[in-house]
């Protein structure tokens, strides 16, 4: 897949960009907003004017207007933000007496040095309760049914929570430690079961369910309602 120089389309006369991507198994024009980074994409077959496509994206410009409107807003993880920490909304309360490290008191996460960079250290301190929760988890289930984890890592992909590779490393979304509990055990015991079944079968699901204790498909929900929504916290 080939990638244009970025275009653009009007939106309410404010040139909006296009990321424009060539496909050689394309056969019509695609227009797509990627809900992470609240940006437009055009796809395209290879060979297909670029001078067409514009034009044909600009005639979707009602279309475009109605998406980014329903995308969530983006948040910044500073000071007074408020977010949802395994399920649960807490505010980041910056205070200039208080220390570095951040701490959870109840509903807040207090801490205290540079305001400037409060939101690279909100990310960082999630990313590494991340890690620290979902490799606790995924051992103790792991040991629980007999399975052998090679490695657990976590990572900011935008279109999967979890991957589980033939020689048994695994590695989640961070973003599930803004997700309940229960959501995220379940995707753990989603990535365990593909130690045994590398495939989505009917022998992988009944594996999921029994590793996980439950019927998993209300946390699949949740995450297929609620999933993007937590790509909108950023630092």
């Amino acid at each position: 897949m080939a990638t244009d120089p970025d275009a653009a389309i009007l939106i309410d006369g404010i040139a909006m960009p296009v990321r424009v991507r060539r496909s050689a198994r394309a056969r019509a024009y695609k227009l797509s907003i990627d809900s992470t980074r609240g940006e437009l994409r055009l796809s395209l077959p290879a060979r297909a004017s670029l001078k067409r496509a514009i034009g044909w994206a600009q005639g979707h410009e009602a279309w475009v207007r109605a998406q980014m409107a329903a995308q969530p807003a983006i948040t910044m993880l500073g000071d007074g933000a408020v977010f949802p920490l395994e399920g649960r909304d807490v505010r980041i309360c910056w205070m200039a007496g208080a220390t570095r490290t951040i701490r959870l008191e109840d509903d807040r996460l207090v801490l205290g040095g540079a305001a400037e960079s409060v939101s690279v250290r909100m990310l960082r301190w999630l990313r590494a309760r991340a890690r620290a929760v979902l490799e606790t988890e995924t051992q103790e289930l792991a040991r629980e049914h007999g399975l052998i984890v090679a490695s657990v890592g976590v990572g900011d992909p935008r279109s999967r929570w979890g991957s589980c590779a033939s020689n048994g490393a695994i590695r989640y979304s961070w973003r599930l430690i803004l997700a309940p509990p229960d959501v995220r055990r379940a995707t753990v015991a989603h990535e365990l079961a593909h130690l045994l079944h590398m495939d989505h079968s009917a022998a992988f699901h009944a594996a999921h369910a029994r590793i996980y204790g439950a019927d998993p498909k209300p946390a699949r929900a949740w995450l297929r309602v609620h999933g993007a929504g937590l790509h909108r916290y950023r630092d």
